[in-house]
């Protein structure tokens, strides 16, 4: 559980610290960020795995990193650069802030079982207590669908990894589709920027830069993806709601501004629904979720 909180509160204060990035080419800015934090994986990875054979991935396996790349890095960063041009970023927090319940219907049932209300009703719990910190804003039909592409994007970054961790574990999912995200957003970058897609930062631009690749990225994703595998999708997912909590958190410690009543609201609610979620069921026991297999530590952290 410290896991997925620690992950999503990390997350959380990605709003606060790109304001120091605001002026870098956006999506060159999200390749460098990937490709440094791939970097420091794969070379984690490297250490991990010396003198132990390494791991041959099958076919599938990397068609499942190439799409959780696409759809839950890649596309999801031009999806969010692209709805805040016809849509306040307020609206495009609140559809995104739905993700709780998405999983917590599409996580059972991608592992062949029925929704637990408990859990389902604690999401929506937490999507409206995400929601009301972020403020419901307003937008243009185009906007809310772009804001739907990046609810898919988030949905599909911790799904498809629910396959892939039992063999590969939270580092080499990680490492493998931050590789796999940088040149696409690169690519994406040169369609919107061209040649503008990257330039050398200023030292300013570098601190973000270098925190949201190491804290953000390799960080975080190693604490979400190990809370997918002990926790469940849809029991993990119930953190995500405290992305604006954590914002305003951090927004609150830089000195950049104070909370209101809704904002104070939103985060009692996010954390009742995360209590509540997160309660034992009562009444017959349910088998155990599988958790993932043990593997040697040259395969994982």
């Amino acid at each position: 559980m410290a896991g997925a909180g620690g992950a999503m509160f990390l997350v959380g204060s990605l709003p606060a610290v790109s304001a120091t990035v605001a002026g870098y080419p956006v999506l060159g800015g999200q390749a460098v960020r990937y490709a440094v934090a791939a970097a420091i994986l794969l070379a984690v990875a490297a250490v991990a795995d010396r003198g132990r054979r390494g791991l041959r991935l099958a076919a599938r396996e990397w068609a499942l990193l190439a799409a959780l790349a696409g759809t839950g890095l890649a596309a999801f960063n031009v999806f969010i650069v692209e709805a805040t041009r016809d849509t306040s970023p307020a609206t495009v927090g609140t559809v995104v802030a739905t993700v709780p319940v998405v999983l917590a219907l599409a996580g059972p049932l991608q592992a062949g079982r029925r929704p637990a209300p408990a859990v389902v009703l604690a999401a929506c719990v937490v999507a409206a207590g995400a929601a009301l910190a972020s403020g419901l804003g307003s937008g243009t039909p185009r906007g809310l669908l772009l804001s739907l592409g990046a609810l898919a994007g988030e949905v599909c970054f911790s799904l498809l990894a629910v396959p892939l961790l039992p063999r590969l574990g939270p580092l080499r999912v990680s490492a493998y589709s931050a590789a796999l995200a940088a040149p696409m957003l690169l690519a994406a970058g040169l369609v919107r920027d061209g040649a503008h897609v990257l330039r050398t930062p200023t030292g300013g631009e570098l601190a973000g830069l270098a925190y949201l690749s190491v804290v953000v990225t390799t960080v975080a994703f190693l604490l979400w993806y190990d809370a997918i595998g002990r926790l469940g999708a849809d029991r993990a997912g119930l953190f995500a709601g405290m992305i604006p909590v954590s914002a305003l958190l951090t927004t609150l410690a830089l000195g950049l501004g104070a909370p209101g009543p809704a904002d104070l609201a939103g985060a009692a609610l996010v954390t009742a629904g995360v209590v509540l979620g997160l309660r034992p069921s009562r009444g017959r026991a349910r088998p155990a979720e599988p958790a993932l297999e043990p593997v040697p530590a040259g395969r994982t952290l």
